[in-house]
């Protein structure tokens, strides 16, 4: 494939019609909401219950594989801004088969994981209301965002802007408070009895805990490298940037300043936060049912602290499935107008939505449903094991296509670009052999082990359909064309 600038123009032609109207800002606050989720107020706990204290570890090696990711990932949309994003980077670089598998598999992976947060939504609102039916939460707050979709990318923004605010907000008090009783606790611990009998239930609290319940690493190595799956499972959907920058109004700008704002700030806000809640609470009792933030607020005393971090989590959810409706969608829109799904998932309405496209990607909330009431107990671990795969096998197949980028631009001598990818290529390869040991390591572990036993398959059903497609098309053509012959 040619790597020249016009090279790429027939698929931005081929997307054209989206509404280019989410500004940097939003850019920003969208990839640092999109990523701050339930992995963190939730699936931290788990990760806590795998590595102990040495789960920082385990986030700083998944925020490594995040920043690299997002490396490249600005790099290839600075030079081609479009929603098919690494889909369609995936088709010019390295061929139509691997665009067609990475968009298929990131999209079914992505439709699962709105039916996992609209069905944690559901368990959220049992808090406040424990007799309402579940299948009503899910249904009316499916509804409230599928409208919000549907509407125009710049409700989208607008909603999903201010879902992320309140969950920031909530982080940064989260910091602030945690960390003062931290300073606090050791500051009176470093003093007499006397001072530190009088901070009372926080007495125990302290960065002694990283090390008094088994060392810093009580699971060993391999309990920090497992618990690196869950970091990767909280940084999803920082990729999303890439999508939105197909309706941004000044993509170069917007992806170059998301880039270097939100990769930094998550790190911060990750680790951050992780460091507190093990300064505060003992990791053999972070992971026990319920989240460690929940824990935390509890340990300090903060009135209502189960209330208020329920509706945090709950709008972490709400923000989650938001932003996986959105992406889904426009994948499913690339794949229609690349000729791979019907026509009619391509075609937008009069505010430029691809409405057809959503409202099939809203098949995972009723699957979601009519799973949670077949198997209640095991549908939520299930349904984020088996959806994780498209994910992990986007981001990997992101640095083989960025290898790909990078070598077609060297060889047709492009200019360089408004951001370029540090380090390459040692930095694109270690992105590349992270994300394949991670992957591979899924079917050494029980929560995980269904990702690849659902991946491999499905990656083999998607390439059997693929070249069936493909041979159907090409005796279409022969046959049309030999039908012209004959009448001439």
């Amino acid at each position: 494939m040619s790597a020249g600038e016009g090279g790429f123009d027939y698929i931005i032609e081929r997307e054209r019609g989206l509404r280019r109207d989410l500004t940097a800002r939003r850019m920003t606050m969208i990839a640092i909401g999109g990523a701050i989720g339930t992995g963190l107020f939730l699936g931290s706990g788990f990760a806590i219950g795998l590595a102990g204290p040495g789960v920082l570890v385990s986030y700083v090696i998944g925020a490594l594989i995040a920043l690299l990711l997002m490396g490249c990932l600005a790099e290839m949309t600075v030079a081609h801004p479009t929603s098919g994003s690494f889909g369609a980077y995936a088709e010019h670089y390295i061929g139509p088969l691997t665009g067609y598998l990475v968009r298929y598999a990131y999209w079914t992976g992505n439709v699962l994981a709105v039916g996992t947060e609209v069905t944690a939504i559901a368990l959220y609102m049992h808090f406040w209301f424990p007799s309402l039916p579940g299948w009503l939460s899910i249904v009316g707050f499916s509804a409230l965002l599928i409208a919000v979709n549907a509407r125009s990318v710049n409700v989208f923004g607008a909603v999903e802007y201010w879902f992320s605010a309140i969950k920031v907000t909530a982080i940064v008090l989260f910091i602030v408070l945690a960390g003062f009783i931290v300073l606090r606790a050791s500051g009176a611990q470093a003093g007499a009895g006397g001072a530190a009998a009088a901070v009372g239930a926080v007495a125990a609290v302290g960065f002694h805990n990283y090390t008094a319940y088994g060392g810093f690493l009580p699971k060993g190595a391999w309990g920090v490298w497992v618990a690196v799956i869950i970091a990767i499972f909280s940084y999803f959907s920082v990729e999303m940037i890439a999508v939105a920058a197909g309706e941004a109004a000044q993509p170069e700008v917007a992806v170059s300043r998301a880039f270097r704002s939100t990769v930094f700030r998550l790190i911060l806000f990750y680790l951050l936060t992780l460091a507190l809640v093990l300064a505060i609470v003992p990791w053999t009792a972070a992971g026990i049912e319920e989240s460690p933030f929940v824990r935390v607020m509890r340990a300090l005393g903060v009135p209502g602290a189960a209330g208020i971090f329920n509706f945090v989590i709950l709008v972490a959810a709400l923000s989650a499935m938001n932003s996986q409706l959105y992406i889904t969608t426009r994948m499913m829109f690339s794949l229609s107008r690349a000729g791979h799904a019907p026509r009619r998932f391509g075609t937008l309405s009069r505010r430029g939505v691809p409405v057809q496209a959503l409202l099939l990607s809203s098949l995972g909330i009723a699957f979601a449903a009519v799973l949670s009431v077949v198997s209640p107990k095991s549908a939520y671990i299930l349904m984020v094991s088996i959806s994780a795969f498209g994910t992990m096998f986007a981001w990997l197949m992101i640095f083989v296509t960025h290898y790909r980028f990078r070598r077609e631009r060297s060889r047709a001598g492009a200019g360089p670009l408004r951001f370029r990818m540090f380090g390459y290529p040692a930095t694109t390869l270690l992105g590349a052999a992270l994300m394949a040991a991670i992957l591979l390591t899924t079917a050494f572990t029980d929560a995980f082990r269904m990702t690849l036993v659902f991946g491999l398959p499905f990656l083999g059903v998607l390439t059997a359909s693929y070249w069936i497609r493909h041979r159907r098309g090409a005796r279409s053509s022969a046959e049309f064309a030999q039908r012209g012959h004959s009448r001439s």
